[in-house]
């Protein structure tokens, strides 16, 4: 009878036991999210004015950004070009933490030119971030721009 009653409590007890297990990763989606605040101003003077992109960003595990200046974790792609340029984000955590973080970022970027020839363009750019681990964030894609000469 003693066996019986004990299988029974097992049964009805090991259930229990593992639903009360310790949660060691309740950070969130390791895949960060990035969302345009705005971009200012929206008409610049070719290598005169800079052009400032912010964006909020979320990332579930906090491995946005590297302590290594040599790794670029930043594309912005300008519509007119064919390739993406890469800047460096230093960590927005402590390295070794597997926190949630959120928070604003802005980017300045300076020199924005004229590829042709004539006196006024406009373009737009994507953005997005990559973290640590080697996910990308979705795309984030820029009202246009004018540049002039």
């Amino acid at each position: 009878m003693r066996i019986i009653c004990a299988f029974i409590l097992t049964l009805v007890f090991l259930p229990l036991l593992n639903s009360c297990k310790e949660v060691v990763n309740n950070t969130g989606n390791p895949v960060p999210r990035i969302a345009l605040v705005k971009i200012e101003p929206t008409q610049v003077k070719q290598f005169t004015d800079s052009l400032k992109i912010t964006f909020n960003y979320e990332d579930g595990d906090g491995d946005l950004g590297n302590d290594n200046a040599d790794i670029n974790s930043l594309e912005v792609q300008d519509e007119r070009l064919t390739k993406a340029d890469y800047y460096h984000v230093p960590p927005m955590a402590p390295v070794d933490a597997r926190i949630r973080i959120k928070g604003q970022m802005t980017m300045n970027l300076r020199n924005v030119f004229l590829l042709g020839t004539g006196n006024l363009e406009t373009t737009s750019f994507t953005v997005r971030i990559k973290d640590r681990a080697g996910n990308w964030s979705n795309p984030i894609k820029t009202p246009e721009i004018t540049i002039t000469r």
